[in-house]
């Protein structure tokens, strides 16, 4: 590597302070560059892959060294000029300096490496189902609140690597419908005076201001998250509800605990309605509060679009289980294409919903579902089923789950996943040679442009 005035060989041993010559050969999942040098790893936030730079080692990590960048002597084709101004600072997005075809051809890379060493997978990948917009796409946002010292109210997502908040006004990958109302909204929160501090570092207060749309109907629920409740509140939402006609209504989330979980148990409605109506693949699904929905609405229907065309085209025979369903996203459509469905879901609040969303759509006679722990259920049920669908959450799929599917094996396996680490872990034990299942599909799909997050289907077909 070239070397400059003040820089260390590779002979050097790593201190803080040492500054050394690089190139950048990878990204972390937090989007920050990764290089070797002298047999570490060191981690350059702000280095794309294939860029040399002047980086200071700062802090040893494990096996790696942060660093900071000094210097760039070289600058990849990829890189762009964020198209937001708080791009660099804000930790909602973190490949926005990266345009979007090489984005989808590093997440291509992230879960084809991610298949072979975690999963010893070695099977084509689809290319990544990428979006029409790379922003404007999100249908909902939870905005930390924060008074400064002054007593101004900032309101942002956080500063990367902290719980500093960035002061915004606008989002860019927020809906441009839900973008066009964080400006107001904030002042009108400012000039309540009411206290505001996310971390309840100070006694009650504010938290998040909560923002949903219908992507299809365009109404908008508003949430105010709290750990108390005042009554100028009601006041306030009669008055964004005059003023701004699209906001069916507005609720309010207490969440008294000083915790990582945004929302909390209780949800009391301030005005209007506590819900909002959105169409999914045709069909009227009721959203609430604290309803999960996927985040990019379009790219939802394509993947379960994807998920009911195979099942189809291998036409199963019983009926098709969808575990960890929620509302019903993928059991609904699935039903309405003809097949019978039974969804399981440990979160009875969301059962209540599906079977309420079943019955607004017709479809009650061709589903079922039931609240209780996955594993245990699917035992109960996979001999009466066909064809399985998993969308568990980011940890994948328990052990005891992948115990019931090896178990009573049903034909059909369609794994929805949003960490594709935890999901070659799971697809390692399910197809050959310990396995029953032979894997017919990879397809990727980009739901969170600007950012690491992929999310990918596999499909798997019983062989023995």
């Amino acid at each position: 590597m070239p070397k400059s005035h003040g820089t260390a060989d590779e002979t050097a041993t790593p201190k803080p302070g040492l500054v050394v010559e690089l190139e950048a050969i990878d990204l972390d999942r937090d989007g920050n560059g990764l290089a070797r040098w002298n047999n570490w790893v060191i981690v350059v936030p702000g280095l794309l892959p294939g860029e040399s730079a002047s980086v200071q080692l700062q802090q040893r990590s494990k096996s790696r060294w942060l660093s900071r960048l000094m210097q760039r002597r070289t600058q990849s084709n990829a890189r762009r000029k964020p198209p937001c101004i708080l791009a660099s600072d804000c930790g909602g997005c973190t490949l926005q300096h990266v345009d979007e075809p090489s984005q989808l051809d590093w997440k291509q890379g992230v879960l084809t490496e991610a298949m072979q060493r975690i999963g010893s997978v070695s099977h084509p990948v689809k290319p990544v189902m990428a979006p029409d917009e790379g922003f404007g796409y999100r249908n909902r946002a939870l905005i930390p609140l924060r008074r400064a010292e002054n007593g101004s109210l900032r309101m942002g997502y956080f500063r990367r690597g902290s719980h500093r908040v960035v002061n915004l006004n606008r989002c860019p990958v927020v809906d441009p419908r839900l973008d066009a109302l964080i400006e107001p909204l904030k002042k009108d929160l400012d000039a309540s005076a009411l206290p505001a501090d996310h971390d309840l570092s100070s006694g009650d207060a504010l938290r998040h201001l909560g923002l949903r749309i219908g992507h299809h109907t365009g109404e908008v629920l508003i949430t105010l998250v709290s750990s108390s409740h005042w009554s100028a509140l009601e006041s306030m939402a009669q008055a964004w509800m005059t003023r701004f006609p699209q906001i069916r209504g507005v609720t309010l989330n207490l969440q008294p605990k000083r915790t990582n979980l945004v929302l909390g148990p209780t949800t009391h409605l301030l005005g209007g309605e506590n819900s909002i109506m959105e169409r999914f693949c045709d069909l009227t699904l009721q959203l609430a509060t604290t309803t999960f929905f996927q985040i990019n609405t379009l790219q939802a229907e394509r993947i379960v679009q994807c998920i009911g065309d195979w099942l189809l085209s291998h036409a199963p025979s019983g009926r098709v289980i969808d575990a960890y369903c929620g509302i019903g996203t993928i059991s609904l459509p699935l039903a309405d294409r003809g097949l019978r469905v039974f969804g399981i879901e440990i979160n009875p609040d969301s059962i209540d919903q599906a079977r309420m969303n079943a019955a607004r759509n017709g479809l009650a006679e061709r589903t079922a579902f039931v609240a209780g722990d996955v594993a245990k259920l699917l035992r109960a049920e996979l001999n009466a089923c066909s064809a399985l669908v998993v969308d568990p959450p980011r940890r994948g799929l328990d052990a005891s789950v992948v115990d019931a599917i090896l178990e009573h094996p049903p034909e059909l396996v369609a794994y929805l996943s949003c960490n594709v680490a935890t999901q070659a872990r799971d697809l390692n034990r399910l197809l050959g040679p310990q396995g029953c299942y032979a894997l017919e599909q990879l397809q990727p799909i980009d739901f969170f442009p600007q950012t690491t997050h992929l999310e990918n289907l596999a499909l798997l077909r019983r062989i023995r």
